[in-house]
C-alpha cells in the first residue's frame, strides 16, 4: 500500500514566468497658466512683450499668422490678450479675440506655431425699457437700465426732429425696444434700437428700424425715413449757449450779429458733418480759429469753427452726414471750448435751428406693406411699455 501511495504522489515543478510589460504613462503636458493683459493707452504688442520679458523673435513668428498681424495693427485701449508663459519665462501660447464670434489660440513651440480657432457664438436679446425725464436723458436712461450705446442710438434716430441739447423737458417720457448682444451667459455690448417713442413737450416722436436695400434705417409710423438732408445739431449732448441773431460779443463787448449758434462742450468732443457734402475749406480762419466749411450743393454750405483739431477729411474730399470732421476746442476768438455752427443758403446766413428742411419720400407699395409687417411686433411692444407707464402714474 505504501508503494502505491508513493507512486501516486505528483511531482511539483516551479517555473519563472515573466510579467507582461507595464504600460508607460504618457508624459503630462505642462499645465497652462494664462496671464491676461488689458491694453493701456500708448501700449503696443511690442511693448507688452517687452514688459513680460518675452522674446521679440517669438513675437515676429506669431505675426506671420494673419489674424495675429491684424490684431496687432488694431490694438485698442481695453483690448485683452492672454499669454501662456512657462515657469522659466518661455512663451507657450497667445490667445485673443479675432471678433465677437471667434477666438484665436496660438501654441508656440520649436516646431512652429499651431493655430486653433474657437467659435464663440453670440445671441441677440430683445429688451424693453421706459422712463420719465426728471434730471437728464442720460441719468434717467441709465435709471431705466439703458446703456450709453443704446441712448446714443436713440438720440441719433430722433435727432432730426428733436434737439436733445435744448428741447428736452422735465416730464418727457420715453419707451424703447432695444437689443443686447450676449455670449456664453455674459452681456457683450449694446445691440441697437429696434423702436423708440419719445414724448417731448406733449408731442410723440416714434422711430422704428427697418432694413431697406440691405441697410438698416429709421422710419416714422408712415414709413417715411427719419434721416433728413441735414442734422439740426451736428454735435451730441452739447449745451446751446448762444442763439442766432444780434447779441453782445462775449469778448469784444459790443453788439454784433451772431450768424450761427454756439454749443458748449468739452475739448475733444466730436463734431459731425450736418449733411453729405465736400470739404470746401479746412484751416485757420481769423477769429473762427480752426474751421471747416462744407459745400452741400444747391447753394448750401455749413461752417464749423473754434476746433481743437481737424478730422481725417481734407479739402476736396467727400464726407457723409454724421462723419466726424473735427473736435471741439477754443481756437481763435473764443471765451471757452465750444462749437460755432453756421448754415448758409446762397451765401445768406439762416438760423440752423429753424430753417426748413426738405422731407424725404415715404415708402410705397410692396415696400410699405413689408415695412408694416416687419415693424408690427416692435410697435406692439412699445404700446405695452407705454401702457405700463400710464398705469403706474
Amino acid at each position: 500500500d505504501n508503494a502505491i501511495e508513493q507512486q501516486s504522489t505528483p511531482t511539483l515543478l516551479t517555473k519563472a514566468i515573466p510579467l507582461p510589460p507595464q504600460p508607460v504613462a504618457p508624459a503630462e503636458a505642462p499645465a497652462q497658466d494664462w496671464q491676461t493683459v488689458r491694453i493701456a493707452s500708448g501700449q503696443t504688442l511690442g511693448s507688452v512683450f517687452a514688459d513680460l520679458g518675452l522674446s521679440s523673435s517669438d513675437m515676429h513668428r506669431l505675426l506671420e499668422v494673419p489674424e495675429a498681424s491684424q490684431m496687432a495693427s488694431r490694438l485698442r485701449v481695453g483690448s485683452e490678450l492672454a499669454f501662456d508663459i512657462s515657469a522659466d519665462g518661455e512663451l507657450r501660447g497667445l490667445r485673443f479675440d479675432h471678433n465677437e464670434d471667434k477666438r484665436i489660440e496660438l501654441a508656440v513651440s520649436d516646431a512652429g506655431i499651431e493655430r486653433e480657432v474657437i467659435e464663440r457664438p453670440t445671441e441677440r436679446r430683445v429688451n424693453v425699457a421706459g422712463g420719465t425725464i426728471t434730471s437728464s436723458l442720460f441719468a434717467d436712461g441709465a435709471k431705466a437700465g439703458l446703456g450709453i450705446g443704446t441712448m446714443n442710438e436713440m438720440v441719433k434716430a430722433l435727432q432730426y426732429d428733436i434737439d436733445f441739447a435744448q428741447d428736452i423737458r422735465e416730464g418727457d417720457t420715453f419707451q424703447v425696444v432695444y437689443e443686447e448682444i450676449w455670449r456664453e451667459g455674459e452681456r457683450v455690448r449694446d445691440g441697437g434700437i429696434v423702436a423708440v417713442n419719445f414724448i417731448n413737450a406733449g408731442k410723440a416722436h416714434t422711430a422704428v428700424r427697418f432694413e431697406r436695400d440691405g441697410k438698416a434705417e429709421f422710419f416714422d409710423l408712415d414709413g417715411r425715413p427719419l434721416r433728413k438732408e441735414f442734422m439740426r445739431t451736428p454735435i451730441e449732448f452739447a449745451r446751446l449757449t448762444s442763439g442766432f441773431g444780434a447779441r453782445r460779443h462775449p469778448i469784444l463787448g459790443r453788439m454784433r450779429m451772431h450768424n450761427g449758434v454756439d454749443y458748449a462742450a468739452p475739448v475733444g468732443t466730436p463734431i459731425f458733418a450736418a449733411g453729405d457734402g465736400r470739404v470746401k475749406f479746412a484751416g485757420w480762419q481769423g477769429g473762427y480759429g480752426r474751421t471747416v466749411i462744407l459745400d452741400h450743393g444747391n447753394g448750401i454750405t455749413t461752417l464749423y469753427a473754434h476746433m481743437s483739431r481737424f478730422g481725417q477729411y481734407r479739402v476736396g474730399q467727400r464726407v457723409q452726414q454724421g462723419r466726424t470732421i473735427g473736435y471741439v476746442g477754443t481756437s481763435g476768438l473764443s471765451s471757452g471750448p465750444h462749437l460755432h455752427y453756421e448754415f448758409r443758403v446762397n451765401g445768406v446766413h439762416r438760423n440752423p435751428l429753424t430753417v426748413t428742411m426738405p422731407k424725404p419720400e415715404p415708402l410705397t407699395g410692396p415696400a410699405l406693406a413689408e415695412f408694416r409687417r416687419a415693424t408690427a411686433p416692435a410697435l406692439a411692444q412699445l404700446k405695452r411699455i407705454e401702457g405700463f407707464q400710464l398705469a403706474a402714474r
